[in-house]
């Protein structure tokens, strides 16, 4: 769901219930009704759950989610955050081919890729974005 949905978020999961002890931490830590990516998953391992269960009491709460950490969306200016003009590395190139399934990486899959050359995220995100692989899904739900 993306910014023309925005107050209808909880639509998305008919039949969830709003969990009072993670509503608290998430409201904690929200701005304007806003919640970062960073600070949604760091409620998530301060509560051990999910990042997703954080993501769905966060549409239940209709909060947004803001300031993805691999720069796709959630910025005041409505823009990505990627490089086009990104040089990809043989390194993060291979690790692409290896591990997208037509021309589709996980959210997840992108944050290890990270990890493992270490690199930044926005980088791997960068690269994806020059070489059309389609990041989804969020860790979070958002997309």
């Amino acid at each position: 769901m993306g910014h023309q949905d925005k107050g209808h978020f909880a639509a998305k999961h008919n039949n969830r219930q709003i969990n009072k002890t993670i509503t608290e931490k998430i409201e904690a830590l929200a701005d304007n009704n806003s919640l970062t990516c960073s600070s949604a998953h760091r409620a998530g391992k301060a509560l051990k759950i999910s990042p997703l269960e954080i993501g769905v009491q966060t549409d239940l709460l209709e909060y947004q989610i803001a300031e993805c950490q691999l720069g796709l969306f959630g910025y005041s200016d409505g823009k990505k955050r990627i490089d086009p003009d990104i040089v990809i590395s043989p390194d993060l190139n291979e690790q692409l081919d290896k591990t997208n399934k037509d021309g589709r990486i996980s959210c997840r899959e992108c944050w290890n890729i990270a990890q493992n050359l270490k690199i930044k995220r926005l980088d791997v995100s960068s690269a994806c974005e020059k070489k059309n692989i389609r990041i989804k899904p969020c860790q979070l739900g958002a997309f």
